[in-house]
């Protein structure tokens, strides 16, 4: 089931990367004011930090990252988006 499914899981690795998906919808809805304004700024703070650390990832894993069979830049993305949850498959490609 989803509630004893290990981190590195297919479903709990699907499951995080919805709940980042969520948390930057929630900070664009707040931008828009569709969110009252305290759990507006409070999502937008986590949306911040969330990106911030995925900014440090993409450069701690940047050998990790170009690893990935598409184009750099869609990779770069993808770690900004989901941080580890997408480059930490590619760490263990030969």
């Amino acid at each position: 089931s989803f509630f004893t499914a290990s981190l590195g899981s297919p479903e709990m690795n699907d499951f995080l990367k919805a709940t980042c998906i969520i948390i930057y919808l929630l900070a664009v809805g707040a931008v828009a004011g569709l969110l009252p304004p305290a759990l507006g700024s409070a999502v937008q703070t986590v949306a911040v930090v969330l990106l911030g650390l995925h900014l440090v990832e993409v450069l701690v894993a940047f050998r990790s990252i170009n690893r990935y069979p598409g184009a750099l830049v869609d990779s770069i993305a993808l770690t900004l988006l989901f941080g580890f949850l997408h480059w930490r498959s590619l760490a263990t490609r030969a």
